[in-house]
């Protein structure tokens, strides 16, 4: 194993204030006996671990206050077996996503989450319980986990989850380990589920006039037999920042605001009838476009979707947020909440997941000092995480809630319910050293 007390700065780095954290060691294990030594030895010692992957993570879950230990499983990085009786991927939790991908290509199989950054861990998807754009057919990370290894803080080793496709049979903790973020043990080996991969498939544009319009026909959608693999919306604001980074074109169509879905199945057939059905749902709303989309536009078209984050960090510092709300509070969130950042000096561009209610929120600095952007930011945050929750949504569908949610996270939790996740980790995590203060406080402050 490769200690050392120099720790890089991408780990120590605080992603909104740029002030640096304070770590008092890392280690790059390469081996399960040595990720058990490491945890033994911080409890022994009486320090707290934080587990860190590619620092991908936009909430500051593993961002270090107090001198802990880091804990990076970078190296930790091997693609174990494909089973493909079981259709089951072996791999350690340091492989990427774009590994994982990049394994996949020349078989017949697909691991269906697919979140913004293919440069993040797997370990640290499933810590975050990842959504990305084909959750609304395939769902989220949760859903496409069979197994895990978990270390626990005191070094010992736990399978959760099997190769079993029922499973009655006492508490279900490997869920309980996904979206945790580190605080109740550390993820370093996963059975991922592949599907295969479909024969056909065709992606279609929608173009409207307003918000209004849109909300509609993702009802109709989602209310009929149609299964669309993946179903976005923004607006050409967002689009724009996207053709600008990638130097790509979006399509001349009429529109505002648009949908952008993926319909596939297991033959042309199949799919051309899925498709026939969209359009003629949608003959009957009050669309001003529906374009299917060739091959090359599908894939330009959703490279652009895909860029629109980094499109805006490109020309501006941003705080990204993934509220999510029921499917039909959508449009009303957003317009509310654009009135929200306009009256908070803020501007901001909103995109995201039609099928599952996540709203993407991009609030942009645009050149403002660095205290009145910290000061702008507070006071929109609050308003927003408190309009969210009248509407029944949540302050996090797939980032997590990490450091920087927490006191949102406090207000709109059920005082019980967070109870109840005090109480597990304590029993897991009784000295509370694995990675401490993020998420809740053990206690109240």
């Amino acid at each position: 194993m490769n200690d050392t007390h120099t720790v890089p700065e991408k780990y120590i780095t605080h992603r909104v204030t740029g002030e640096k954290g304070r770590a008092a060691k890392i280690a790059f294990p390469e081996t399960e006996a040595a990720i058990a030594d490491y945890l033994k030895q911080a409890a022994a010692q009486k320090q707290s671990v934080i587990t860190v992957g590619a620092s991908t993570g936009l909430t500051g879950a593993t961002f270090p206050q107090t001198g802990e230990w880091l804990l990076s499983l970078e190296h930790y990085r091997n693609i174990l077996a494909l089973d493909e009786e079981t259709l089951t991927l072996h791999v350690q939790s340091g492989v990427t996503l774009a590994e994982i991908q990049d394994y996949l290509e020349p078989t017949p199989y697909f691991y269906a989450p697919d979140p913004g950054s293919k440069q993040a861990t797997i370990g640290g998807t499933a810590a975050t319980n990842a959504g990305g754009m084909r959750a609304v057919k395939y769902g989220v990370t949760r859903e496409n986990i069979r197994s895990m290894v978990v270390f626990l803080a005191d070094g010992s080793k736990l399978a959760v989850g099997s190769l079993n496709n029922k499973d009655s049979s006492g508490y279900d903790l490997k869920d309980l380990f996904i979206g945790s973020e580190g605080t109740l043990g550390v993820i370093t080996e996963l059975g991922l589920k592949l599907r295969p991969k479909p024969a056909a498939k065709v992606s279609v544009v929608i173009g409207f006039e307003q918000l209004d319009d849109l909300a509609p026909v993702v009802y109709q959608i989602l209310g009929s037999s149609l299964q669309p693999a993946a179903l976005e919306f923004f607006d050409r604001e967002a689009i724009r920042y996207a053709e600008r980074f990638l130097a790509e074109d979006f399509l001349e169509i009429e529109g505002e605001c648009f949908l952008l879905l993926t319909l596939d199945g297991s033959d042309e057939e199949s799919v051309a009838q899925q498709l026939t059905q969209l359009s003629d749902a949608s003959a009957k709303m009050k669309k001003q476009s529906f374009q299917p989309l060739r091959e090359e536009q599908a894939q330009r078209i959703w490279r652009l979707r895909g860029a629109i984050g980094a499109g805006i960090e490109h020309v501006t510092q941003q705080e990204p947020l993934d509220v999510v709300v029921p499917i039909n509070q959508i449009t009303a969130t957003i317009k509310r909440l654009r009135v929200v950042c306009l009256q908070s000096n803020l501007r901001a561009v909103f995109f995201g997941h039609a099928g599952d209610g996540n709203i993407h929120i991009c609030l942009l600095r645009e050149g403002l000092p660095q205290e009145e952007w910290e000061e702008r930011l507070a006071v929109v945050l609050h308003q927003i995480y408190q309009e969210v929750a009248k509407r029944g949504g949540l302050p996090s569908a797939e980032h997590g809630i990490g450091l920087l949610k927490k006191p949102y996270f406090k207000e709109a939790i059920d005082p019980v319910k967070l109870q109840v996740m005090r109480q597990l980790k304590q029993a897991l995590d009784p000295q509370n050293r694995l990675n401490p203060g993020k998420i809740f406080d053990i206690t109240d402050k």
